[in-house]
């Protein structure tokens, strides 16, 4: 019933603002009006999201590991690149965002979510086990990606202010998709078995079997009658997000905290779900995959519209924020280096994004 509810719930809305939404957003001078438009699409999009989460986890019992959290990662990322490309569109003038918004998701998830869920799982089950291979592969790829996305821009002689070329542009999009599709092709065959917790692999490979075709088609019908409002109300909440974040005049990084703080709450909830389950395995799979899709699905998606739409995109992070990138990739490498996690890396990571916080609005 209550699926019933949040899809009727969800698609009443995009009717509303097929129908009224050109007048409503028209006008947004009125702070009072624009923030319950904000606060009904916020609402909506964040209970569409728990829709997806809960078909995708419902996908996942009966897939198995690594492919059901791969279901749920690349839902929430196409969600996110959605918001992004809304922005993009509607703004004419986002330079940041996707570079913020890539950002935000990697402080979020990798010490966030990850600072949190080792912390709790640590002073709960006081040590956690993995598979390390997995782990490494996830980093193997995330460090190259990000490296070339995030930092190289602004090393670059052709162009300044962390901007590329149209060959760069080009290339580079290339290169990350090929990259994140040989990870994905690792992850999902060849390799399956780095993602899994080795008690789990008969577990997987009995629940996958014993899986219906019939059950599996009903639950990604769901998932992507969740999917598609958010998709749709995307543009709606990307004027007003824009709109306010002007009028406030609040630090332009705030718009790509919020896309993201939006779209990956509800992962980030099953992934501490997860780490209280000591089902951290699971968790990693949601964190580093999330970061890994992020920024293999989000830059070629920024660069191809900013090269169809004319507009500028800046990739290349300030120095602070070039600094704390480099941290958390290191520190990340440290955490997932051995076959236990403890307390300390969780309070390591939290105190890293605790100083992320702080620099959005004290640079």
């Amino acid at each position: 019933m209550t699926g019933v509810l949040r899809l009727a719930v969800a698609w009443a809305t995009v009717l509303a603002f097929a129908w009224f939404g050109k007048s409503w957003l028209g006008d947004l001078s009125q702070p009072w009006f624009a923030g319950g438009l904000f606060a009904w699409l916020l609402a909506v999009i964040v209970w569409a999201a728990f829709g997806v989460v809960h078909e995708a986890e419902d996908l996942a019992h009966r897939l198995g590991e690594p492919l059901g959290t791969l279901v749920l990662t690349l839902s929430i990322v196409i969600i996110e690149v959605a918001l992004i490309s809304a922005v993009m569109l509607s703004a004419k003038d986002a330079p940041t965002l996707g570079r913020d918004t890539m950002f935000a998701v990697l402080m979020i998830v990798l010490n966030g979510v990850v600072g949190l869920g080792l912390l709790m799982g640590g002073l709960r089950h006081h040590q956690q086990s993995y598979n390390l291979q997995g782990a490494s592969a996830f980093l193997s790829v995330i460090i190259p990606l990000t490296t070339v996305a995030l930092i190289i821009p602004n090393f670059t002689s052709s162009t300044a202010d962390g901007t590329l070329t149209t060959l760069q542009a080009v290339t580079f999009s290339v290169f990350t998709l090929a990259l994140y599709g040989v990870f994905l092709l690792i992850q999902t065959s060849r390799h399956s078995d780095f993602f899994q917790e080795s008690e789990e692999e008969a577990d997987s490979e009995a629940g996958s079997g014993s899986a219906s075709r019939g059950a599996i088609a009903k639950h990604v019908v769901l998932l992507l009658a969740n999917v598609v409002p958010i998709v749709l109300l995307a543009k709606s909440l990307a004027a007003i997000l824009d709109h306010g974040i002007a009028a406030l005049g609040a630090p332009s990084a705030l718009g790509g905290v919020l896309i993201a703080a939006i779209v990956f709450t509800p992962e980030a909830i099953s992934a501490l779900k997860a780490i209280a389950r000591n089902e951290l395995q699971r968790a990693i799979n949601l964190c580093l995959g999330a970061a890994t899709s992020t920024i293999g699905l989000t830059v070629p998606a920024i660069l191809t519209i900013g090269l169809l739409t004319g507009q500028t995109v800046v990739l290349g992070l300030k120095p602070t924020e070039m600094t704390l990138l480099a941290v958390t990739l290191i520190l990340s490498t440290q955490t997932f280096s051995g076959l236990r996690t403890t307390v300390l890396e969780g309070a390591v990571h939290l105190v890293v994004f605790f100083v992320y916080l702080v620099l959005i609005f004290s640079p």
